[in-house]
């Protein structure tokens, strides 16, 4: 796009500068933690700017990072990072919400160095997953992800935060080990008795010689240990309890780009090195699809508090982004990874809008709520964006996810002859407008109720103000021109088509 100076090791940097980052702000004790905050957003903000090299960069290619890690006889495991069409936009993402959710928790008083080392190594995690092109060091990256998470959500979560950690460490652990069994089988087998190479191109390699029915037995643990991640129904419960526990912070990260570490892996690994098994898994992916789309919306519906109410509309929301992967087909891979980028940013907002909540209310009940639109009027602004870009606004970024997902479902319905399944697509669709503009309707209009103290009701400050005005300018600006993310994701798409993986 622009003729902008190479930077050496520049995907390595957006590793390393986290992670240095982290351990300073870790030993930035006593008192010292106040100045924490600057560590983080220094860091953070360093990260992002470097990202901005690779979403200009002419050729992505560049940027590729390759050194021995683990070379002994029959083994060989390497440092190896690349970017690419599918990935470009999880790696922005990160870095730019870690960036603005530090800003945005800038007040907080309770052990600060620890808060902001945790949200730093979070971000060394998700850094490494979407740019490692070796198998072992991609899942040493994921289970990076898991420990701070963890903290985040035990140290600084509500009154069930010990419950909602252990659960999401047992769900998220398990199916990361069923996933580790699953890439030991691909590499062993890519090997055909020779030196087992763990690096995602001498898999690929390998992969051409896999049997249909090694396909389809591995495809089974990859897809389970990754849709856990996501989540599927019925293994989704850990996602409620640890969003409505974790800290607001924790939620933006956690739904923004965690549970995209499932889809993408899904995409990156299941479509790619065993295409015969999604063809076999077809039909069980779109049910479950189906299933975690419509569950999703009606368990919103029933659902009185806020937090909660945005952490089941998640489930719902990647349903579809399972459904555009099922459909095996270029649109539906094409619109599947764009929605995985416009859910992250519109779940940013939701769920800053849903911890300001209880910051300035002390409450997301939606019963308790009521009239605020008269007295926060900046809040709730924020918060019908937020509701309205998740409905599907036309305009707004949500809208091009779930039309181009419909439209990929539609041509697969009817390919099969089997038309009638576009109607629950329709179903969750107007499910989803219905419960948002319920909660919008009971929380912010209507009569001011006696449950608020209003006397010292604050709107929001200007630290929060910055960090949604960014992400709503976002929403609107790929909302009015999907063109920029779509640009990035039609070159990877276009590679599956001419591999043969989707049509």
């Amino acid at each position: 796009m622009f003729d902008l100076p190479e930077i050496p090791y520049l995907l390595t940097l957006l590793v390393v500068l986290p992670l240095i980052g982290a351990i300073i702000t870790l030993f930035m004790g006593n008192e010292r933690a106040k100045y924490a905050k600057y560590t983080a957003a220094t860091m953070s903000g360093i990260t992002l700017i470097l990202t901005f090299f690779l979403l200009l960069a002419k050729n992505l290619s560049v940027y590729s990072e390759n050194y021995a890690w683990i070379e002994s006889a029959g083994l060989k495991m390497s440092y190896i990072l690349q970017i690419d069409g599918l990935s470009i936009l999880m790696v922005f993402l990160t870095a730019l919400l870690v960036f603005l959710v530090t800003i945005f928790s800038s007040h907080q008083e309770d052990k600060p160095n620890y808060f902001f080392a945790l949200l730093l190594a979070m971000e060394v995690g998700l850094m490494g997953v979407y740019m490692s092109a070796d198998y072992f060091l991609f899942y040493i990256m994921w289970e990076v992800t898991l420990i701070p998470m963890y903290f985040m959500i035990s140290w600084f979560g509500g009154p069930r935060r010990h419950y909602a950690a252990i659960k999401f460490f047992i769900y998220t652990h398990v199916a990361s080990l069923v996933m580790l069994i699953g890439i030991f089988a691909i590499a062993i087998q890519a090997a055909a008795g020779g030196v087992v190479d763990f690096s995602f191109a001498a898999v690929a390699i390998g992969a051409s010689a896999f049997s249909s029915t090694f396909q389809i037995f591995v495809f089974g643990l990859l897809f389970f240990g990754f849709a856990v991640k996501m989540p599927i129904v019925p293994f989704h419960t850990w996602l409620p309890d640890a969003h409505t526990e974790a800290p607001t912070a924790g939620s933006v990260l956690l739904a923004a780009v965690m549970l995209k570490m499932g889809s993408y892996g899904i995409i990156r690994v299941c479509l790619e090195v065993l295409p015969d098994g999604a063809v076999w898994w077809q039909p069980a992916m779109v049910v479950i699809a189906i299933v975690a789309i419509l569950y999703g919306a009606y368990a919103c519906i029933a659902q009185k508090d806020l937090k909660k109410m945005v952490a089941f509309s998640s489930i719902s929301h990647m349903g579809m982004v399972l459904l555009g992967i099922a459909c095996l087909s270029e649109v539906g891979v094409e619109f599947a990874i764009f929605l995985m980028f416009a859910h992250g940013l519109i779940t940013a907002v939701l769920f800053m809008t849903c911890g300001l909540a209880h910051d300035l209310f002390e409450t997301r009940e939606i019963p308790l709520l009521g009239g605020l639109a008269g007295k926060v009027p900046i809040y709730a602004a924020f918060m019908m964006f937020g509701f309205m870009a998740s409905l599907g606004l036309p305009g707004l970024v949500g809208f091009w996810g779930e039309f181009g997902i419909i439209f990929a479902f539609y041509e697969y319905s009817f390919s099969i002859n089997m038309i009638w399944l576009i109607i629950f697509c329709l179903m969750s669709l107007m499910l989803t407008a219905g419960y948002y503009l319920w909660a919008m309707q009971r929380s912010l209009f209507g009569k001011l109720t006696d449950k608020i103290e209003t006397a010292h009701l604050r709107d929001i400050n200007k630290s929060e103000a910055f960090a949604l005005v960014i992400v709503c300018g976002l929403i609107a600006l790929f909302g009015l021109w999907p063109d920029l993310a779509l640009g990035y994701i039609s070159d990877y798409t276009s590679s599956l088509v001419t591999l043969g993986v989707v049509i």
